[in-house]
């Protein structure tokens, strides 16, 4: 039985048909807690465990597993679509893993490990078992000489028994038992199987019998009459008493199909991996033509900006004795805003370039919402909106990226807003432990939480996903300005720094735009 790991339902539901489908037995668990109390009731043949998981994530199961001496010896298999790195695949094997796999993954691919890793988990188990009794045989001579013959028999039978090729050798290597299926390979039990190009087994025989230890060996063997090659796993064990050796115990077990499994992985690999090149190579000539396109068309927008700046400040000081201040402060605006547009033009550049460089600053948030809303004050006016705004921690942040961000959520909340009630917005934030929007607060977490919360139209969190992606919309573009992409960008700038942003709303009661940051990003720069 396979047990699957996962606190998503719908993870489980697809891997449950997709390996009940191949033919296996499989119980699922929702969390680690769960996993572990069905680990101890329960022997699996192997565990495939997501990683991030709330309360308990999968590194910690597998630790966990580690001291439970029934379940030691399960495969376990992590699956993630977030911790992609190397530290992350490291600390997987770490934790007693024998397989890392990252989403999306291939089908036909997992469904080759798990059968494999299966097959060997039942073959380990079985040689275990074989290993167990032989151990309790040898005891059982030091104790009771008369009983060495019987006790001879049963191993024998437990030999015949198992699917591996079997023998038994003395202390000086003589051959004293083979299994029948010994002779597939071999004409005689004093004759070791017959290998296909490399030395025979006789040479590697004397090695073995010199260093006193366990010897491991992949080869070759050529079946008798029909020629046929398959691949073995040798294992030879020295049995001893009192540090002594008294027999050597050997089992070829037949890896013929695994080996072949690995090679058709292989093969798959180079092939997935021309294709991710020539994909990247593509995404970069891409990304090249993208960034060029972005510095021409901000040189292109700086130009007439520039003149907008030259000539509002040339009018209002040639001419500021004798306009009225009302005029001076409308000239003061105009000059303002065309210094913050320039900026804005300079950030969309940075932004486009977000895969080159990432300069985070510590920045004051309360100065980035008051500019927002310096720039908003008309349509503040015009909606005769409430603008409630907590004292903001300073973050680090880019700052082009993180006012887009702002100016995103609080314009979005002005234009979503109820038609007959004056638009109020409420601007907070907190410390939390964990990146998680249900995180309780803690004075010593290691995360922001700022929210932007309004009484607008709101809408349907069925569609929660739909909105962060690009040129989506949930209300008609005759009714309400935009272009579909700007909660989009919001997404990807918060993703750049690291953190997530979300949302909670119901139709007509409003809605909540939740964005989680770490309280310092590793990349900081002053």
């Amino acid at each position: 039985m396979i047990l699957i790991v996962d606190d998503k339902p719908e993870n489980i539901f697809s891997l449950k048909i997709l390996l009940e489908t191949n033919g296996f037995e499989v119980d699922t668990a929702l969390s680690g807690e769960e996993a572990l109390k069905k680990i101890l009731r329960t022997v699996y043949a192997l565990v495939i465990l997501d990683v991030q998981m709330p309360d308990m994530d999968g590194f910690e199961v597998a630790e966990a597993m580690m001291g439970y001496s029934k379940a030691r010896n399960t495969p376990i298999i992590f699956l993630s679509a977030v911790n992609t790195e190397k530290n992350f695949i490291a600390k997987g094997y770490a934790s007693g893993g024998i397989d890392y796999v990252t989403k999306p993954f291939d089908p036909d691919i997992l469904m080759l490990k798990v059968r494999t890793f299966c097959r060997l988990y039942e073959q380990t188990r079985e040689l275990h078992e074989t290993q167990i009794a032989l151990k309790l045989e040898v005891e059982v001579r030091r104790n009771a000489q008369h009983e060495q013959y019987k006790r001879a028999q049963e191993l024998q039978s437990v030999m015949e028994s198992i699917p591996q090729i079997a023998f038994t050798a003395n202390a000086d290597g003589v051959i004293e038992y083979v299994n029948e299926g010994w002779y597939e390979y071999a004409d005689d039990k004093k004759t070791f199987p017959a290998v296909y190009n490399s030395p025979p087994l006789s040479d590697y025989w004397e090695q073995v019998i010199r260093s006193d230890e366990p010897f491991y060996l992949e080869v070759c063997l050529v079946k008798q009459g029909s020629k046929e090659i398959r691949y073995h796993l040798l294992r030879v064990m020295p049995v001893k008493q009192d540090k002594v050796i008294t027999k050597w115990v050997g089992t070829f077990t037949d890896i013929h199909e695994q080996k072949e499994a690995n090679e058709t992985l292989e093969k798959k690999v180079v092939e997935r991996t021309r294709e991710l090149s020539e994909i990247n190579n593509a995404l970069e000539i891409s990304n090249a033509d993208l960034q060029q396109f972005a510095s021409v068309a901000s040189h292109d927008l700086k130009e007439p900006l520039r003149k907008i700046q030259v000539f509002s400040s040339i009018v209002r000081e040639r001419y500021r004795d004798v306009l009225q201040p009302e005029i001076v402060e409308y000239f003061d605006k105009i000059i303002a805003s065309s210094d913050r547009m320039a900026r804005l033009i300079n950030d969309l550049l940075v932004f486009s370039r977000l895969s080159v460089n990432s300069l985070f600053v510590a920045t004051d948030i309360n100065e980035v919402v008051k500019s927002i809303l310096t720039d908003l004050e008309i349509m503040i006016g015009e909606k005769n909106a409430t603008i409630i705004v907590d004292e903001l921690p300073i973050m680090d942040v880019i700052p082009g990226q993180i006012r887009q961000v702002f100016q995103n959520l609080i314009s979005n909340a002005l234009k979503f807003s109820s038609g007959d009630v004056p638009p109020v917005i409420n601007v907070s934030y907190d410390i939390v432990k964990e990146m998680h929007l249900d995180s309780m607060p803690d004075r010593d977490g290691a995360y922001y939480r700022i929210s932007v919360k309004d009484n607008g139209i709101g809408f349907n969190e069925l569609y929660l996903e739909k909105i962060f992606t690009i040129f989506q919309r949930l209300n008609p573009t005759g009714k309400y300005e935009g272009t579909g992409i700007g909660l989009a960008i919001a997404k990807k700038i918060i993703d750049k720094h690291n953190g997530i942003i979300s949302a909670r709303s119901r139709e007509n009661e409003g809605a909540e735009f939740i964005v989680i940051l770490p309280i310092h990003q590793a990349e900081h720069t002053n």
